[in-house]
């Protein structure tokens, strides 16, 4: 077949030239794995322990146990059960947003200065009241 005076050999043709066939259902499952780094990495290079939270606006301070970086995500919705969307996930900084069915919904962006120091921000609802905060965590000393 011509068009525009370029051969083309048809479809059969062009898989027999460029990938044997065999291959292609081994491609299509390894490519998606080995091109996804691990979710949300930057929380997973934090230290472990106790992180003192001081809010900007005002709202005393607080402190956090720190297993995993992931209690970060949700200051306003702890120990709730919400459902996670990554919006942002590079090497210093994730954004991630959540909804809490029945309790609200928050987006939270956690920049990291270092292992022991992290700038985060936040907004949603809580019982039906907004928020929005700027805080600064740093990491004190073992969990107790």
């Amino acid at each position: 077949m011509k068009r525009n005076g370029i051969k083309f050999g048809g479809q059969r043709a062009f898989f027999r030239a460029a990938v044997p066939v065999w291959i292609l259902p081994f491609a299509l499952l390894v490519a998606p794995v080995v091109a996804q780094a691990p979710a949300l990495a930057m929380l997973d290079r934090i230290e472990r322990g106790l992180w003192d939270v001081r809010y900007r606006d005002g709202t005393p301070a607080g402190s956090v146990c720190v297993r995993t970086g992931r209690e970060f995500i949700q200051l306003r919705h702890p120990d709730r059960t919400c459902s996670q969307y990554v919006v942002e996930d590079s090497q210093s900084q994730v954004s991630v947003q959540y909804t809490c069915p029945g309790a609200g919904y928050g987006l939270t962006n956690i920049r990291r200065e270092s292992g022991s120091l992290l700038q985060i921000k936040g907004s949603g609802l809580t019982s039906s009241q907004p928020f929005d905060f700027t805080a600064e965590a740093r990491k004190v000393g073992p969990c107790r």
